[in-house]
Formats: C-alpha cells, sequence, structure tokens
C-alpha cells in the first residue's frame, strides 16, 4: 500500500461514520392529524373502562409523541375514578400538571377537587401505539390517563427541547381573567408538564 493512501483512510472513515450517523439521525416529527374514523366512547372504554367517555370540543390528535416511528392517539376524556380501574386496564395514571407544581404523589392529588364544576374528573388519554397496528392494538405499547389537566383548547405541534425537536401538546385555558398557556411532552421516560406564560383578557 503505498504511503498516499495509508494517509487517505482515517479521511475516508471519518466521511463514512459521518454519513452513517447523518443517515441513522431521526427525522423531525411529522405534523399532527385528526384520527380517521373519529375516536369513539365504545373504543375509549374498551381501553380505560366504563368510567371514561369522550369530552365534546378539544380535537383528537394521531402524532408520534414518544418519537419511537409509531402513531400514538391523544383525546380529551372525563373520567370518574381512575385509580380504580388502572390495573384493570393496564394504563398509567399520572400528574403532569401538579408535578410541575411541587405535588409528585398522583394517589393524593387525584382526590384533588377542581373549584370549576365543569373541570372536574377532566383528563387526557394518551395511547402509544405499537409497530404493527398502533395506537388501535388490542394491547397497545402503552396507555396514560392524565388527571388534572388544565385545558380548555388543544393543538399538537413541534417543540424544541434541549436542541431536539419533539411533538408536544399545548394548551390555552382562560378563567378569571387571564389566559394560560402550556405545553405536554414526552421526555423519553413520562409525560412532563410545563407553562408557557399567561396574558390578561
Amino acid at each position: 500500500m503505498s504511503y498516499r493512501k495509508f494517509l487517505l483512510l482515517p479521511v475516508v472513515a471519518v466521511l463514512v461514520v459521518t454519513a452513517f450517523a447523518q443517515k441513522n439521525q431521526a427525522d423531525p416529527p411529522a405534523r399532527a392529524k385528526q384520527p380517521s374514523p373519529a375516536v369513539t366512547d365504545e373504543f375509549i372504554r374498551k381501553q380505560f373502562g366504563d368510567g371514561c367517555s369522550l369530552m365534546a370540543g378539544p380535537a383528537q390528535f394521531v402524532a408520534d409523541l414518544d418519537g419511537d416511528g409509531n402513531e400514538d392517539l391523544v383525546v380529551a376524556a372525563k373520567c370518574k375514578n381512575p385509580m380504580a380501574d388502572k390495573d384493570e386496564y393496564g394504563f398509567a395514571v399520572t400528574d403532569p400538571y401538579d408535578t410541575f407544581l411541587g405535588y409528585g404523589d398522583v394517589k393524593v392529588t387525584s382526590t384533588f377537587a377542581s373549584s370549576e364544576p365543569e373541570r372536574r374528573g377532566i383528563s387526557l388519554l394518551i395511547i402509544h401505539g405499537d409497530e404493527k397496528n398502533g395506537w388501535r392494538a388490542e394491547k397497545p405499547k402503552a396507555k396514560f390517563l392524565l388527571i388534572n389537566m388544565p385545558f380548555k383548547t388543544l393543538v399538537v405541534k413541534r417543540l424544541v427541547m434541549k436542541k431536539k425537536t419533539v411533538l408536544g401538546v399545548y394548551m390555552e385555558e382562560s378563567g378569571e381573567g387571564e389566559n394560560t398557556s402550556s405545553v405536554l411532552f414526552w421526555d423519553g421516560k413520562k409525560y412532563r408538564y410545563t407553562q408557557l406564560g399567561s396574558t390578561m383578557e
């Protein structure tokens, strides 16, 4: 092997590694869409129990929230007693909102009653899809029932966290002369909530 070819070997190796890394780098997540056909109460009760029913108003979304390449489902629902149904239907009950405020024990925060009657029992339901049938699978990858979430409107769009682009669930809530914006996102292990700000009406 000539001296010149010997010197070129490290350069070629670097180029190959760089090209491989770029090829395997995850593409930015696609935009969210609405499920077609729309999710029904029958489907929700099959996955989360008879205590849950869909809410009219907030949109339903399908998007890859956990970044595994499979579509996930996000819907708003009213659920009466999720702690009693979680083991029977295999979902996790979490409270990202109160965790953000410093109250991390879901066994305690699940007993919190909102001062607004129309918000009592309102939850976000998220189903992580599997590789074969997505979120419509008989036994999806994971299911989450998020309690005490402060929202009246929902939209799913891109969010940059630590130089990484993910999809977040953006929420808007209005009350007491103030509009509050916040976002919910998957951090690789769990759903996290953070406030984005508020404006006066």
